[in-house]
């Protein structure tokens, strides 16, 4: 890991949609960042809580059981564990994410776009969409 992080460099090296990559860990949580568009998947965390936070573009988080959130730039969400969401954007959107080491990218399901940690640490995520 690096000693100094630029966020706006480290967004600007992502190619790809839905590849998050770690960018540095603080005890046990990574800290992520990730372009994304369009929508990811419907799934749940069963043991891990996940915060977002809006770089640039906005974002809604849907819910199952309840109303969406829309997050805007400098806006932040912590998506509580357990709970069915799916990410959804119309437009190109930068978030940071901050997830425990033992979260999977979508979580209980396994989709095209998932990407193991171990992509997601060393830069691998980056080879679709």
């Amino acid at each position: 890991m690096k000693d100094v992080v630029h966020l706006e460099v480290e967004f600007e090296t992502l190619k790809d949609f839905w590849s998050p990559r770690v960018i540095a860990q603080v005890n046990d949580q990574y800290v992520k960042v990730a372009k994304i568009k369009g929508e990811l998947a419907w799934h749940k965390h069963d043991d891990e809580d996940e915060l977002f936070f809006v770089v640039r573009g906005s974002l809604v988080m849907e819910y199952k059981d309840r109303d969406p959130v829309h997050l805007a730039v400098g806006d932040m969400h912590v998506v509580p564990r357990g709970v069915m969401h799916n990410p959804v954007t119309e437009e190109e959107c930068w978030v940071a994410l901050v997830e425990t080491v033992t979260t999977r990218h979508t979580g209980d399901v396994v989709v095209p776009r998932t990407k193991t940690i171990e992509q997601q640490l060393s830069g691998d995520a980056q080879t679709n969409d």
